[in-house]
């Protein structure tokens, strides 16, 4: 799908919260990961971008596409290789000898001859995402190399013979793979059934390192698997099961103090597992004490610097508690719930808000404030996208009599040009004459027209001096010549066409005092306040 250059790349947009909570999820349903490792395969900050081979990808913001669709409104969600090293394990694996990964590198289909393993599992169909990997040892296989669609099923596969194995997707080295960082270093890296990757075999976590195995004393060749970023997410915070269960506890506290007690009764009786996701999970603190061996006790923020710590365990089965259903009728026997003990699951009848540790309890940011602050955020730069008026600018030129250009131009001059139409006015007077250069076509043989060469020659330029011209030039020349017009189109406003040089927008600081700064703008030509453009930028 990627053997060719990818052409006419739209320009890159930041996915929004929203849309990359729902691929987080996705990701997780589809997939079938935790949350945990959700958050590892669907990063902070990434970034969209669309090519004219109707596939559609998002990024990393260190570059690196991470995940991509096929076809014009493809629903799919498939894996890049770069992804595939986060999780060696996300799709399942054929692997395939040394000799046939220059084949794969240069971006053709798997045929059955060349499988060595397959998937175990019965549950891989037809047309089912794959790995490709490379075969070292039955228990040892090299990082992902590419993904596929299978194209056998695994009985053709197990008997062998002809076909294809593999419809190749992407694979690395591919023009999708070299849109991420460049290349650095080289090793091998070995993985198990499982493994995430995370170190290579020099010890470092990130990216895998690969040497291709040589092949009849021939090394193909191939480059190596980049290494690692140099700004690693930290590691989170080691917490002991006596801290999960206090972290716990007061959220459930956090709970009732802030939203349970001015939700009305009819909202209970609450099931557990719903009380669980709405009034613990949510409600742990956005900072959590860092108290591994060698960090300092502070409490350092899930959140957004640039090289944040994960997030650590805090849930029911890292706790004391064991269980759900013990953890809440340790808070019945204290008075906090009122627990009703049914079948499937405990129902949660009332929350005391008049309890002495919910009255005692100090209010800290939790999680849920951190996800509506980002809501809040999200909510206002939609609205002001919705009330920003987008602005349709096109330089044009005019024809201009004492500068000559007017004789160039049958119309007289009075007709005003864009830039193409130029081009199409020269292309059509040059062919018309037969001034293409017989020699090389990309010239125009100026000096053979008197007309043409008045227009696009400069001072102390005559036909001597000047015999031909790049078609470029000749344009620019011609630009040179004419008068400069623009014309600004804005939603709900009659279009400005003015005469003169399109002046850019400028915001200056003039003063700064006491926190505050006076601002200046030459912004009037573009039929906006300079309170909209301020806000564009802050």
């Amino acid at each position: 799908m990627c053997k060719k250059p990818l052409s006419n790349l739209k320009t890159t947009a930041p996915l929004r919260g929203s849309d990359k909570r729902k691929l987080k999820q996705r990701v997780i349903v589809v997939y079938n990961v935790s949350p945990e490792i959700g958050d590892i395969l669907v990063p902070e900050r990434l970034i969209s971008q669309k090519f004219a081979t109707n596939t559609n990808a998002r990024g990393s913001p260190d570059g690196d596409p991470l995940w991509f669709s096929h076809g014009k409104g493809a629903d799919d969600l498939i894996p890049t290789v770069y992804t595939l090293w986060k999780k060696y394990d996300l799709l399942p694996r054929i692997t395939i000898p040394a000799s046939v990964i220059p084949v794969l590198v240069g971006r053709a289909d798997i045929m059955i001859p060349g499988v060595v393993q397959i998937p175990s599992s019965q549950t891989v169909v037809l047309l089912q995402l794959v790995a490709i990997a490379q075969y070292i040892t039955d228990s040892t296989r090299g990082p992902p190399l590419a993904v596929g669609r299978l194209a056998a099923d695994l009985d053709k596969l197990k008997a062998g013979g002809k076909g294809k194995a593999v419809h190749l997707l992407h694979s690395w080295k591919d023009y999708l793979f070299t849109m991420g960082i460049e290349i650095q270093e080289v090793g091998e890296s070995k993985e198990s059934e499982g493994e995430i990757a995370g170190t290579s075999a020099a010890g470092k976590q990130g990216r895998p390192s690969v040497e291709v195995q040589e092949v009849e004393g021939t090394k193909p060749p191939v480059d190596p698997v980049p290494g690692p970023l140099e700004q690693q997410p930290r590691p989170a915070p080691q917490l002991s099961k006596e801290e999960v269960s206090s972290i716990l506890r007061n959220a459930v506290l956090q709970a009732i103090r802030g939203t349970l007690k001015s939700i009305p009764t009819s909202s209970f009786p609450i099931p557990a597992g719903t009380f669980y996701s709405s009034y613990v999970l949510p409600y742990r603190p956005a900072f959590v004490p860092r108290n591994a061996p060698g960090t300092d006790s502070s409490s350092t923020p899930s959140g957004n610097d640039g090289c944040t710590s994960e997030y650590p365990p805090v849930d029911i089965k890292h706790s004391t508690y064991k269980s759900l259903a013990a953890f809440l009728k340790i808070l019945d026997k204290q008075g906090i719930l009122t627990i009703k003990d049914m079948k499937p699951e405990p129902l949660v009848m009332s929350a005391s808000a008049s309890h002495s540790e919910v009255l005692s309890h100090t209010p800290y940011v939790s999680l849920r404030d951190i996800q509506l602050k980002e809501e809040k955020r999200e909510k206002r730069e939609g609205e002001e996208r919705a009330r920003a008026q987008e602005i349709e600018i096109k330089e044009l030129w005019k024809p201009h009599t004492p500068s000559g250009s007017a004789r160039f131009f049958m119309e007289g001059g009075s007709t005003l040009y864009t830039y193409a139409d130029l081009k199409v006015a020269v292309i059509k007077y040059v062919t018309t004459r037969q001034l293409v250069n017989a020699h090389d076509q990309a010239y125009i043989n100026v000096g053979q027209d008197e007309v043409l060469l008045s227009t696009v020659a400069r001072k102390n330029e005559s036909g001597d001096s000047l015999e031909f011209l790049k078609r470029e030039e000749v344009v620019q020349r011609l630009l040179e010549k004419m008068q400069n017009w623009y014309k600004i189109r804005a939603e709900g406003q009659e279009p400005l066409l003015r005469k003169g040089q399109l002046k850019p927008i400028s915001v200056v600081i003039v003063k700064t005092r006491q926190g505050r700064r006076v601002w200046k703008a030459g912004h009037s030509c573009y039929k906006h306040s300079a309170s909209y453009y301020f806000r564009q930028m802050t």
